[in-house]
Protein backbone atom coordinates (compact mmCIF):
# COMPACT_ATOMS: atom_id res chain seq x y z
CA UNK A 1 0.00 0.00 0.00
CA UNK A 2 3.06 2.20 0.82
CA UNK A 3 4.22 1.66 -2.64
CA UNK A 4 1.12 3.50 -4.34
CA UNK A 5 1.27 6.20 -2.26
CA UNK A 6 4.81 7.26 -3.88
CA UNK A 7 4.42 9.77 -6.31
CA UNK A 8 5.56 8.30 -9.50
CA UNK A 9 8.54 10.07 -10.95
CA UNK A 10 10.34 9.30 -7.58
CA UNK A 11 9.36 5.98 -7.59
CA UNK A 12 10.91 5.86 -10.97
CA UNK A 13 14.06 7.63 -9.35
CA UNK A 14 14.12 5.50 -6.48
CA UNK A 15 14.44 2.60 -8.42
CA UNK A 16 17.63 3.76 -10.92
CA UNK A 17 18.78 5.27 -7.45
CA UNK A 18 18.96 1.13 -6.55
CA UNK A 19 20.20 0.21 -9.68
CA UNK A 20 23.54 3.02 -8.96
CA UNK A 21 23.70 1.60 -5.67
CA UNK A 22 23.62 -2.41 -6.54
CA UNK A 23 20.70 -2.83 -4.21
CA UNK A 24 19.69 -5.37 -6.86
CA UNK A 25 17.10 -7.27 -4.73
CA UNK A 26 15.04 -3.74 -3.41
CA UNK A 27 15.51 -3.04 -7.29
CA UNK A 28 13.81 -6.04 -8.45
CA UNK A 29 11.21 -5.95 -5.84
CA UNK A 30 10.78 -2.65 -5.92
CA UNK A 31 10.12 -3.29 -10.17
CA UNK A 32 7.73 -5.97 -9.95
CA UNK A 33 5.29 -4.53 -7.43
CA UNK A 34 4.61 -2.19 -10.18
CA UNK A 35 2.40 -2.70 -12.70
CA UNK A 36 3.71 -3.80 -16.17
CA UNK A 37 2.85 -0.85 -18.32
CA UNK A 38 4.69 1.72 -15.32
CA UNK A 39 7.57 -0.70 -15.46
CA UNK A 40 7.79 -0.26 -19.52
CA UNK A 41 7.52 3.23 -18.54
CA UNK A 42 10.30 3.16 -16.26
CA UNK A 43 12.48 1.47 -18.84
CA UNK A 44 11.67 3.76 -21.69
CA UNK A 45 13.12 6.45 -19.55
CA UNK A 46 16.31 4.58 -18.68
CA UNK A 47 18.78 6.37 -21.00
CA UNK A 48 22.12 4.93 -19.32
CA UNK A 49 23.36 2.11 -21.04
CA UNK A 50 25.59 0.49 -18.13
CA UNK A 51 22.18 0.55 -15.65
CA UNK A 52 20.16 -0.93 -18.61
CA UNK A 53 22.55 -3.68 -18.68
CA UNK A 54 22.19 -4.24 -14.91
CA UNK A 55 18.39 -4.72 -15.69
CA UNK A 56 19.13 -7.31 -18.34
CA UNK A 57 21.53 -9.16 -15.77
CA UNK A 58 19.15 -8.81 -12.93
CA UNK A 59 15.53 -9.95 -14.30
CA UNK A 60 14.63 -12.85 -15.37
CA UNK A 61 13.62 -14.03 -19.00
CA UNK A 62 9.80 -13.92 -17.87
CA UNK A 63 10.44 -10.41 -16.39
CA UNK A 64 12.02 -9.03 -19.77
CA UNK A 65 9.44 -10.55 -21.34
CA UNK A 66 6.63 -8.56 -20.68
CA UNK A 67 8.58 -5.33 -20.45
CA UNK A 68 10.07 -6.06 -24.34
CA UNK A 69 6.17 -6.63 -25.28
CA UNK A 70 5.31 -3.07 -24.13
CA UNK A 71 8.05 -1.42 -26.33
CA UNK A 72 8.06 -0.49 -30.24
CA UNK A 73 9.98 -2.61 -32.64
CA UNK A 74 12.32 -0.32 -32.47
CA UNK A 75 12.95 -0.10 -29.06
CA UNK A 76 12.70 -3.77 -29.12
CA UNK A 77 15.64 -4.20 -31.47
CA UNK A 78 18.02 -1.67 -29.48
CA UNK A 79 17.48 -3.75 -26.50
CA UNK A 80 18.13 -7.40 -28.15
CA UNK A 81 21.02 -5.82 -29.74
CA UNK A 82 22.36 -4.73 -26.18
CA UNK A 83 21.33 -8.25 -24.71
CA UNK A 84 23.94 -10.86 -23.80
CA UNK A 85 23.15 -13.52 -26.81
CA UNK A 86 22.20 -16.28 -24.46
CA UNK A 87 19.81 -14.06 -21.93
CA UNK A 88 18.33 -12.37 -25.60
CA UNK A 89 17.23 -15.81 -26.71
CA UNK A 90 15.52 -17.21 -23.40
CA UNK A 91 13.84 -13.97 -23.53
CA UNK A 92 12.34 -14.33 -26.98
CA UNK A 93 11.57 -18.09 -25.57
CA UNK A 94 9.10 -16.12 -22.69
CA UNK A 95 7.50 -13.88 -25.01
CA UNK A 96 3.95 -13.82 -26.91
CA UNK A 97 4.44 -15.83 -30.14
CA UNK A 98 2.70 -12.92 -32.27
CA UNK A 99 5.38 -10.34 -30.46
CA UNK A 100 8.07 -12.21 -31.34
CA UNK A 101 6.99 -13.22 -35.27
CA UNK A 102 6.76 -9.05 -35.32
CA UNK A 103 9.62 -8.63 -34.01
CA UNK A 104 12.37 -11.37 -36.03
CA UNK A 105 9.99 -9.61 -38.88
CA UNK A 106 12.02 -6.59 -38.78
CA UNK A 107 15.71 -8.37 -39.06
CA UNK A 108 16.76 -9.92 -41.72
CA UNK A 109 16.56 -13.25 -43.05
CA UNK A 110 19.55 -14.43 -42.03
CA UNK A 111 18.87 -13.27 -38.47
CA UNK A 112 16.01 -14.75 -38.12
CA UNK A 113 16.88 -18.14 -38.86
CA UNK A 114 19.99 -17.50 -36.44
CA UNK A 115 17.28 -16.72 -34.01
CA UNK A 116 14.73 -19.17 -34.81
CA UNK A 117 17.82 -22.25 -34.37
CA UNK A 118 18.32 -21.38 -31.02
CA UNK A 119 15.44 -21.02 -29.35
CA UNK A 120 13.44 -23.63 -27.86
CA UNK A 121 11.55 -26.03 -31.03
CA UNK A 122 7.98 -25.35 -29.77
CA UNK A 123 8.13 -22.16 -29.24
CA UNK A 124 10.18 -21.18 -32.63
CA UNK A 125 7.61 -23.40 -34.17
CA UNK A 126 4.52 -21.63 -33.20
CA UNK A 127 6.79 -18.26 -34.53
CA UNK A 128 7.10 -19.71 -37.62
CA UNK A 129 3.80 -20.70 -37.98
CA UNK A 130 2.49 -17.04 -37.71
CA UNK A 131 5.04 -15.88 -39.98
CA UNK A 132 4.04 -17.82 -42.97
CA UNK A 133 1.06 -15.63 -42.90
CA UNK A 134 0.30 -12.34 -45.00
CA UNK A 135 1.40 -9.22 -43.18
CA UNK A 136 -2.36 -7.56 -41.79
CA UNK A 137 -4.30 -10.26 -41.82
CA UNK A 138 -5.34 -12.31 -38.87
CA UNK A 139 -2.82 -15.10 -39.42
CA UNK A 140 -0.27 -12.93 -38.72
CA UNK A 141 -1.60 -11.22 -36.03
CA UNK A 142 -2.81 -13.94 -33.85
CA UNK A 143 -1.10 -15.87 -30.86
CA UNK A 144 -0.88 -18.89 -30.60
CA UNK A 145 -0.78 -19.34 -26.78
CA UNK A 146 -4.21 -20.03 -26.24
CA UNK A 147 -6.36 -23.47 -24.68
CA UNK A 148 -8.21 -25.66 -26.49
CA UNK A 149 -10.65 -28.37 -24.64
CA UNK A 150 -12.65 -31.11 -25.60
CA UNK A 151 -16.63 -31.40 -25.20
CA UNK A 152 -15.85 -34.34 -23.08
CA UNK A 153 -14.45 -32.49 -20.76
CA UNK A 154 -15.51 -31.42 -17.73
CA UNK A 155 -15.89 -28.02 -15.79
CA UNK A 156 -13.85 -29.31 -12.83
CA UNK A 157 -10.82 -30.84 -15.27
CA UNK A 158 -10.85 -27.60 -17.32
CA UNK A 159 -10.77 -25.85 -13.92
CA UNK A 160 -7.64 -28.04 -12.87
CA UNK A 161 -5.88 -27.21 -16.06
CA UNK A 162 -6.52 -23.47 -16.13
CA UNK A 163 -4.71 -23.56 -12.67
CA UNK A 164 -1.77 -25.04 -14.43
CA UNK A 165 -1.74 -23.73 -17.94
CA UNK A 166 -3.11 -20.07 -17.36
CA UNK A 167 -0.08 -18.16 -16.75
CA UNK A 168 1.07 -19.29 -20.19
CA UNK A 169 -2.10 -18.37 -21.93
CA UNK A 170 -2.68 -15.58 -24.07
CA UNK A 171 -6.60 -15.25 -21.74
CA UNK A 172 -8.78 -17.18 -20.04
CA UNK A 173 -11.88 -15.55 -20.20
CA UNK A 174 -12.68 -17.44 -23.49
CA UNK A 175 -11.31 -21.15 -24.11
CA UNK A 176 -12.84 -22.56 -26.95
CA UNK A 177 -13.64 -26.20 -27.80
CA UNK A 178 -12.86 -28.36 -30.64
CA UNK A 179 -13.31 -31.82 -31.33
CA UNK A 180 -11.17 -35.00 -31.86
CA UNK A 181 -10.34 -33.43 -35.43
CA UNK A 182 -9.26 -29.75 -34.01
CA UNK A 183 -12.15 -28.21 -35.49
CA UNK A 184 -13.68 -25.42 -33.41
CA UNK A 185 -17.21 -26.59 -32.30
CA UNK A 186 -18.00 -24.24 -29.31
CA UNK A 187 -16.87 -21.61 -26.61
CA UNK A 188 -17.35 -21.86 -22.83
CA UNK A 189 -16.60 -18.32 -20.98
CA UNK A 190 -14.40 -18.39 -17.72
CA UNK A 191 -18.00 -17.12 -16.41
CA UNK A 192 -19.78 -20.18 -17.37
CA UNK A 193 -17.29 -22.68 -15.93
CA UNK A 194 -17.67 -20.89 -12.07
CA UNK A 195 -20.98 -20.88 -12.11
CA UNK A 196 -21.58 -24.37 -12.91
CA UNK A 197 -20.89 -27.78 -10.81
CA UNK A 198 -17.60 -29.51 -11.46
CA UNK A 199 -19.20 -32.76 -12.74
CA UNK A 200 -21.12 -30.98 -15.53
CA UNK A 201 -19.84 -32.12 -19.11
CA UNK A 202 -18.26 -29.09 -20.85
CA UNK A 203 -20.55 -30.13 -24.03
CA UNK A 204 -23.70 -29.14 -21.95
CA UNK A 205 -22.20 -25.53 -21.17
CA UNK A 206 -20.85 -24.06 -24.05
CA UNK A 207 -22.32 -22.46 -26.26
CA UNK A 208 -21.88 -23.56 -30.68
CA UNK A 209 -22.47 -20.14 -32.02
CA UNK A 210 -19.21 -19.42 -32.16
CA UNK A 211 -18.41 -16.08 -33.85
CA UNK A 212 -14.57 -16.59 -35.52
CA UNK A 213 -12.61 -15.33 -38.18
CA UNK A 214 -10.04 -16.86 -41.02
CA UNK A 215 -6.15 -16.31 -41.15
CA UNK A 216 -6.49 -14.62 -44.15
CA UNK A 217 -9.03 -12.57 -43.22
CA UNK A 218 -8.05 -8.54 -43.31
CA UNK A 219 -6.78 -7.52 -40.28
CA UNK A 220 -9.34 -4.11 -40.40
CA UNK A 221 -12.36 -6.54 -40.87
CA UNK A 222 -11.49 -8.78 -37.56
CA UNK A 223 -11.13 -4.96 -35.58
CA UNK A 224 -14.75 -4.11 -36.76
CA UNK A 225 -15.75 -7.42 -36.16
CA UNK A 226 -14.12 -7.42 -32.02
CA UNK A 227 -15.66 -3.76 -31.71
CA UNK A 228 -19.29 -4.98 -33.36
CA UNK A 229 -19.75 -7.98 -30.79
CA UNK A 230 -17.64 -6.45 -28.08
CA UNK A 231 -15.50 -9.28 -27.50
CA UNK A 232 -12.24 -9.64 -25.33
CA UNK A 233 -10.98 -12.35 -28.07
CA UNK A 234 -11.77 -14.09 -31.09
CA UNK A 235 -10.50 -17.60 -32.37
CA UNK A 236 -8.87 -17.98 -35.55
CA UNK A 237 -9.87 -20.57 -37.50
CA UNK A 238 -8.35 -22.17 -41.32
CA UNK A 239 -10.53 -22.74 -44.39
CA UNK A 240 -11.21 -25.95 -42.94
CA UNK A 241 -12.82 -24.39 -39.72
CA UNK A 242 -9.62 -25.82 -37.48
CA UNK A 243 -8.32 -23.94 -34.49
CA UNK A 244 -4.76 -22.34 -34.83
CA UNK A 245 -4.85 -19.31 -32.48
CA UNK A 246 -6.70 -16.07 -31.24
CA UNK A 247 -6.46 -12.51 -31.52
CA UNK A 248 -7.34 -10.15 -27.87
CA UNK A 249 -8.46 -7.51 -27.59
CA UNK A 250 -4.76 -5.56 -26.58
CA UNK A 251 -3.88 -6.17 -30.63
CA UNK A 252 -6.87 -4.89 -31.95
CA UNK A 253 -6.23 -1.97 -29.87
CA UNK A 254 -2.76 -1.27 -31.89
CA UNK A 255 -4.30 -2.40 -35.17
CA UNK A 256 -7.08 0.89 -35.16
CA UNK A 257 -4.42 2.93 -33.91
CA UNK A 258 -2.05 1.58 -36.63
CA UNK A 259 -4.81 1.68 -39.35
CA UNK A 260 -5.64 4.98 -38.24
CA UNK A 261 -2.48 6.59 -38.69
CA UNK A 262 -2.29 4.85 -41.65
CA UNK A 263 -5.29 6.78 -43.26
CA UNK A 264 -4.43 9.91 -41.70
CA UNK A 265 -0.91 9.81 -43.74
CA UNK A 266 -3.03 8.94 -46.99
CA UNK A 267 -5.24 11.77 -46.62
CA UNK A 268 -3.32 14.45 -45.73
CA UNK A 269 -0.21 12.86 -47.97
CA UNK A 270 1.88 12.29 -45.53
CA UNK A 271 1.83 8.53 -45.38
CA UNK A 272 5.50 6.84 -43.51
CA UNK A 273 6.57 9.99 -42.70
CA UNK A 274 3.68 10.67 -39.41
CA UNK A 275 6.81 9.12 -36.73
CA UNK A 276 8.45 11.46 -34.59
CA UNK A 277 11.54 9.47 -35.10
CA UNK A 278 11.31 10.00 -39.15
CA UNK A 279 14.56 11.88 -40.30
CA UNK A 280 14.29 14.73 -42.22
CA UNK A 281 15.50 13.12 -45.27
CA UNK A 282 12.94 10.22 -44.98
CA UNK A 283 10.32 12.38 -44.64
CA UNK A 284 11.26 14.60 -47.31
CA UNK A 285 11.55 11.45 -49.80
CA UNK A 286 8.14 10.27 -49.24
CA UNK A 287 6.30 13.42 -49.10
CA UNK A 288 7.95 14.96 -52.11
CA UNK A 289 6.01 13.20 -54.45
CA UNK A 290 2.67 14.21 -53.73
CA UNK A 291 3.98 17.73 -53.58
CA UNK A 292 5.54 18.10 -56.61
CA UNK A 293 2.38 15.72 -58.84
CA UNK A 294 0.53 18.96 -57.00
CA UNK A 295 2.82 21.50 -58.40
CA UNK A 296 1.97 20.03 -61.67
CA UNK A 297 -1.55 20.22 -60.57
CA UNK A 298 -1.12 23.65 -59.63
CA UNK A 299 0.05 24.93 -62.97
CA UNK A 300 -3.35 23.81 -64.28
CA UNK A 301 -4.91 26.39 -61.85
CA UNK A 302 -2.38 29.08 -62.97
CA UNK A 303 -3.42 27.82 -66.69
CA UNK A 304 -7.13 28.38 -65.90
CA UNK A 305 -6.06 32.10 -64.88
CA UNK A 306 -4.37 32.66 -67.64
CA UNK A 307 -7.26 31.72 -70.17
CA UNK A 308 -9.45 34.41 -68.27
CA UNK A 309 -6.83 36.98 -68.56
CA UNK A 310 -9.18 39.49 -70.16
CA UNK A 311 -11.74 39.08 -68.15
CA UNK A 312 -9.44 39.89 -65.01
CA UNK A 313 -8.00 42.91 -66.60
CA UNK A 314 -11.46 44.25 -67.39
CA UNK A 315 -12.43 43.75 -64.08
CA UNK A 316 -9.66 43.77 -61.60
CA UNK A 317 -11.82 43.74 -58.21
CA UNK A 318 -12.16 39.73 -59.30
CA UNK A 319 -9.02 39.13 -58.39
CA UNK A 320 -9.55 39.64 -54.67
CA UNK A 321 -12.22 36.71 -54.87
CA UNK A 322 -9.48 34.22 -55.82
CA UNK A 323 -8.55 32.86 -52.71
CA UNK A 324 -11.85 32.63 -50.85
CA UNK A 325 -13.26 30.88 -54.19
CA UNK A 326 -9.94 28.25 -53.74
CA UNK A 327 -10.51 27.73 -50.43
CA UNK A 328 -13.83 27.66 -49.85
CA UNK A 329 -13.65 24.83 -52.31
CA UNK A 330 -10.83 22.78 -50.85
CA UNK A 331 -11.88 22.91 -47.77
CA UNK A 332 -15.47 21.78 -48.74
CA UNK A 333 -14.66 18.94 -50.72
CA UNK A 334 -12.10 17.73 -48.35
CA UNK A 335 -14.78 17.18 -45.40
CA UNK A 336 -16.09 15.44 -47.61
CA UNK A 337 -13.86 13.07 -48.30
CA UNK A 338 -12.86 12.36 -44.80
CA UNK A 339 -16.54 11.48 -43.80
CA UNK A 340 -16.62 9.12 -46.89
CA UNK A 341 -13.05 7.04 -46.29
CA UNK A 342 -14.21 6.95 -42.22
CA UNK A 343 -17.18 5.45 -43.73
CA UNK A 344 -15.37 3.12 -45.54
CA UNK A 345 -12.42 2.68 -43.51
CA UNK A 346 -15.17 1.80 -40.57
CA UNK A 347 -17.82 -0.29 -42.98
CA UNK A 348 -20.78 1.72 -42.15
CA UNK A 349 -21.25 2.45 -45.57
CA UNK A 350 -23.92 0.54 -47.54
CA UNK A 351 -22.73 0.12 -50.67
CA UNK A 352 -26.37 -0.18 -51.98
CA UNK A 353 -27.48 2.95 -50.62
CA UNK A 354 -24.31 5.00 -52.80
CA UNK A 355 -27.19 7.61 -54.52
CA UNK A 356 -28.76 7.69 -51.02
CA UNK A 357 -25.68 8.79 -49.81
CA UNK A 358 -24.28 10.75 -52.99
CA UNK A 359 -27.81 12.55 -53.02
CA UNK A 360 -27.00 13.76 -49.15
CA UNK A 361 -23.33 15.19 -49.51
CA UNK A 362 -24.59 17.55 -52.50
CA UNK A 363 -27.77 18.47 -50.83
CA UNK A 364 -25.32 19.45 -47.27
CA UNK A 365 -23.50 21.12 -50.07
CA UNK A 366 -25.82 22.93 -51.49
CA UNK A 367 -27.20 24.57 -48.07
CA UNK A 368 -23.56 25.17 -47.01
CA UNK A 369 -23.01 27.42 -50.41
CA UNK A 370 -26.62 28.91 -50.44
CA UNK A 371 -25.88 30.24 -47.04
CA UNK A 372 -22.21 30.95 -47.69
CA UNK A 373 -23.56 33.00 -51.10
CA UNK A 374 -26.11 34.95 -49.16
CA UNK A 375 -23.81 36.06 -46.56
CA UNK A 376 -20.92 36.57 -49.18
CA UNK A 377 -23.44 38.87 -51.42
CA UNK A 378 -24.26 41.38 -48.22
CA UNK A 379 -21.06 41.93 -47.53
CA UNK A 380 -20.38 42.37 -50.99
CA UNK A 381 -23.30 44.78 -51.15
CA UNK A 382 -22.26 47.00 -48.22
CA UNK A 383 -18.52 47.28 -48.56
CA UNK A 384 -17.94 47.29 -52.38
CA UNK A 385 -20.55 50.40 -53.17
CA UNK A 386 -23.79 47.73 -53.41
CA UNK A 387 -22.40 46.36 -56.79
CA UNK A 388 -24.95 43.65 -57.15
CA UNK A 389 -23.46 42.04 -60.16
CA UNK A 390 -20.24 41.48 -58.54
CA UNK A 391 -22.79 40.10 -55.46
CA UNK A 392 -24.44 37.83 -58.17
CA UNK A 393 -21.37 36.90 -59.40
CA UNK A 394 -19.04 35.65 -56.35
CA UNK A 395 -22.89 33.92 -54.52
CA UNK A 396 -23.48 32.29 -57.60
CA UNK A 397 -20.12 30.99 -58.06
CA UNK A 398 -19.50 30.09 -54.06
CA UNK A 399 -23.11 28.11 -54.08
CA UNK A 400 -22.05 26.23 -57.32
CA UNK A 401 -18.59 25.53 -56.49
CA UNK A 402 -19.22 24.16 -53.24
CA UNK A 403 -22.65 22.36 -54.33
CA UNK A 404 -20.06 20.54 -56.48
CA UNK A 405 -17.35 20.10 -54.31
CA UNK A 406 -18.86 18.14 -51.68
CA UNK A 407 -19.88 15.54 -54.47
CA UNK A 408 -16.16 15.52 -55.70
CA UNK A 409 -14.71 14.50 -52.56
CA UNK A 410 -17.57 11.88 -52.26
CA UNK A 411 -17.45 10.40 -55.53
CA UNK A 412 -13.64 9.62 -55.96
CA UNK A 413 -12.87 7.84 -52.79
CA UNK A 414 -15.72 5.72 -53.81
CA UNK A 415 -14.41 5.32 -57.49
CA UNK A 416 -10.90 4.23 -56.05
CA UNK A 417 -12.29 2.30 -53.37
CA UNK A 418 -14.15 0.29 -56.57
CA UNK A 419 -10.65 -0.72 -58.11
CA UNK A 420 -9.71 -2.44 -54.29
CA UNK A 421 -7.70 0.47 -53.53
CA UNK A 422 -7.39 2.51 -49.77
CA UNK A 423 -9.84 4.99 -50.22
CA UNK A 424 -7.52 7.50 -48.06
CA UNK A 425 -5.30 7.47 -50.86
CA UNK A 426 -7.58 10.27 -52.33
CA UNK A 427 -5.68 12.53 -50.24
CA UNK A 428 -6.71 15.94 -49.18
CA UNK A 429 -4.02 17.87 -51.54
CA UNK A 430 -5.41 16.53 -53.99
CA UNK A 431 -8.96 16.94 -53.83
CA UNK A 432 -8.06 20.29 -52.59
CA UNK A 433 -6.46 21.31 -55.63
CA UNK A 434 -9.36 19.76 -58.40
CA UNK A 435 -11.60 21.50 -56.71
CA UNK A 436 -9.50 24.86 -56.87
CA UNK A 437 -9.30 23.89 -60.91
CA UNK A 438 -13.09 23.63 -60.70
CA UNK A 439 -13.80 26.23 -59.05
CA UNK A 440 -12.11 28.85 -60.66
CA UNK A 441 -14.01 27.64 -64.24
CA UNK A 442 -16.94 28.10 -62.50
CA UNK A 443 -16.33 31.40 -61.35
CA UNK A 444 -14.29 32.79 -64.14
CA UNK A 445 -17.20 31.44 -66.70
CA UNK A 446 -19.76 33.04 -64.77
CA UNK A 447 -18.19 35.87 -64.51
CA UNK A 448 -17.16 36.53 -68.51
CA UNK A 449 -20.90 35.43 -69.29
CA UNK A 450 -21.43 38.68 -66.60
CA UNK A 451 -18.52 40.91 -67.62
CA UNK A 452 -20.90 43.78 -69.09
CA UNK A 453 -22.89 43.81 -65.80
CA UNK A 454 -20.10 44.11 -64.03
CA UNK A 455 -18.09 46.83 -66.31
Amino acid sequence: MMMRRVNKSNLFQQLKDYLEENKLDLFQESLQSLHIQDQVDWFQKLDDKRLRQKVYSVLTPEQLADILQGLEIDEQKNVMDEMDRNKWIATLNEMASDDVADYLTELSEQDVNAALGEMDQVAAKRVKKIMEYQEETAGALMATEYIAIKTTDTVQSVMSRLRDEAPEAETIYYIYVTDTEGSLVGVVSLRDLITNEPEVNIEDVMSTRVVSVKVNQDQEEVARLIQKYDFLAVPVITDDNKLVGIITVDDILDVIEEEATEDFGEISAVRGATGTDVTAWDAAKKRAPWIIMLMFLGLITAEVIGQFEETLEAIVILAAFIPLIMDSAGNTGTQSLAVMVRNLAIGTFDKRNVWRVLRREFFTGVMIGLGSAVTLAILIIIFYDQNLALAGVVGTSILLTLSISTLTGSIIPLIIDKFKIDPAVASGPFITTLNDIMGLLIYFTIATSMIHYLM
